[in-house]
């Protein structure tokens, strides 16, 4: 017999890919208007039932592309607890589901800022966020002075030379979480179903 695990997740968009944020770890949701935001010890600031929250993006805990919006308000979603509490901007908010929880395969050990996968109505796979993971994301961006600002509606994100990595797999599903994973850790991903897909790929980067 098999256990499922089952979690109700807010379903937000991030560079174009969709993640589910566990709804026990969200405090609330907000469409703020960017001049809301200010600048206060060189960090920006939104006024939060009373006391004044940090606020980030979530392509920067991700380290997923860059956030550009020519929108006056930002859609944020607020993250933890107290004093350790932080608004992250997503691009969009998608709605909420129940998600039966899909376990990564061991052998990709512990992928910082994701938690387990799961499968939309469609059939389309999804990652679940490790909201835990996020707020120490942030903190560690706030110790090092790399808090990226979205008062301008650009946060720039530095990013690495792109890595390639080929993925082969027989299965759509564990084929698209694996490309979700490798292109959130900043890599060119090309996919295959097989050996004779993957040389026909081969080929065909070669003749470009």
């Amino acid at each position: 017999p098999l256990t499922l695990a089952v979690i109700r997740s807010l379903i937000v968009e991030v560079d174009g890919e969709p993640y589910g944020l566990p709804l026990a770890h969200v405090t609330r949701t907000l469409v703020l208007p960017r001049a809301s935001i200010d600048l206060l010890e060189g960090h920006q600031h939104f006024a939060f039932e009373g006391r004044r929250l940090g606020i980030v993006t979530a392509h920067q805990i991700l380290r997923s592309g860059t956030f550009e919006t020519a929108s006056d308000t930002l859609n944020v979603v607020v993250i933890g607890q107290g004093a350790a509490s932080y608004g992250v901007v997503v691009d969009r908010f998608l709605g909420e589901r129940m998600l039966v929880v899909q376990p990564l395969d061991k052998r990709l050990g512990k992928v910082p800022t994701i938690a387990a996968g799961a499968l939309m109505e469609n059939g389309d796979p999804l990652l679940i966020a490790d909201l835990d993971d996020w707020l120490r994301a942030v903190e560690k961006l706030v110790v090092d002075g790399e808090l990226g600002r979205v008062s301008s509606g650009t946060a720039r994100v530095v990013t690495a030379a792109r890595k390639r990595v080929l993925v082969v797999d027989d299965s759509l599903t564990v084929r698209e979480l694996e490309r979700k994973l490798l292109v959130g850790r900043g890599y060119d991903v090309t996919i295959a179903v097989d050996g004779m897909s993957m040389s026909v790929i081969t080929r065909s980067k070669r003749s470009l």
